[in-house]
């Protein structure tokens, strides 16, 4: 094993092997990088084919990411842009979508594949099965779809949850702070799962209990801090400098495409870390640390 792995982080992140000419061989994610890059030299299990380009390894790069998410993310969005020789597929397999917020005569939240009409969309998300589970762990606490007046169904079903047409107003806007990660509210919602989720338990009513324990690691999936890629096509260069390596971070069309490294002075690289928009600055410095400690 090389001895840098033992350098990552035990966090999320995206990490790249090199052979000793610089080309890069390949490009994974990780929930722990140091654990899974280490994996590489120890136990294959089902990735036997890539024996052969672990002799090649030369270097070992990586981004430390806020989260599961942004780590999947940024892993789809490098292979999207380039595909080295040893990934099979370009970009990851998850499905993207998106949070639809309506607020008509059919009030609640839906999952779309893509972004149309003029009602608030929140994401975008990786993982079909994971939107959906959020969205049921939303309706669960925030019963949206029973704020309707005329219609004698939801009115029945609003009225078994003590709610009605006057109470959507103040679920809409708790629904909203959640899906744009409002600390206090995303822990209010996920408080009040957990305490349903508990008293199935004690119930015996496992099977309940555990379709809220989904609705909980889904939530907790698309809450979870992720930056590299939003919904709004923005364009931006995010730099990190350390040690005399500059650490960039191209964002294109709201998606960070490209990652790379190289050595530069400090005063060019202290330009460069100037023209960093404010909310990445931490993330690009952070990054440009590691990139310091890891052998080049």
């Amino acid at each position: 094993m090389i001895p840098s792995v033992r350098l990552l982080p035990s966090a999320p992140g995206v990490y790249r092997f090199r052979d000793e000419t610089g080309k890069v061989l390949y490009i994974g994610r990780a929930r722990n990088l140091r654990r899974r890059v280490a994996s590489y030299w120890s136990n294959l299990g089902d990735r036997p084919h890539l024996r052969r380009m672990v002799a090649r390894i030369a270097r070992v790069e990586g981004v430390w990411c806020d989260s599961d998410h942004e780590a999947a993310w940024l892993e789809r969005n490098l292979l999207e842009h380039s595909r080295p020789r040893w990934n099979r597929i370009e970009g990851g397999a998850e499905v993207v979508g998106y949070i639809r917020l309506d607020d008509g005569s059919k009030p609640g939240l839906r999952f779309e594949h893509t972004v149309s009409g003029t009602a608030p969309h929140f994401g975008p998300y990786l993982g079909g099965l994971r939107i959906r589970q959020a969205i049921s762990g939303l309706h669960r606490v925030l019963p949206l779809q029973y704020t309707v007046a005329g219609d004698g169904s939801a009115e029945e079903f609003g009225r078994l949850f003590g709610i009605g047409p006057g109470d959507r107003a103040a679920l809409t806007r708790t629904a909203i702070a959640v899906l744009q990660r409002d600390p206090a509210a995303v822990e209010a919602l996920c408080d009040e799962l957990v305490r349903r989720r508990d008293r199935a338990a004690g119930e015996q009513r496992y099977e309940f209990a555990a379709k809220v324990q989904g609705e909980i690691e889904a939530l907790d999936w698309i809450c979870a801090e992720q930056k590299v890629t939003s919904l709004e096509p923005c364009d931006a260069d995010v730099y990190g400098w350390a040690d005399g390596v500059l650490v960039r971070f191209e964002i294109r069309g709201g998606r960070m495409c490209t990652w790379t490294q190289r050595a530069v002075g400090e005063a060019a690289g202290r330009r460069r870390v100037a023209e960093t928009p404010e909310p990445w600055r931490d993330f690009a410095q952070r990054n440009a640390e590691l990139a310091a400690q890891l052998p080049r």
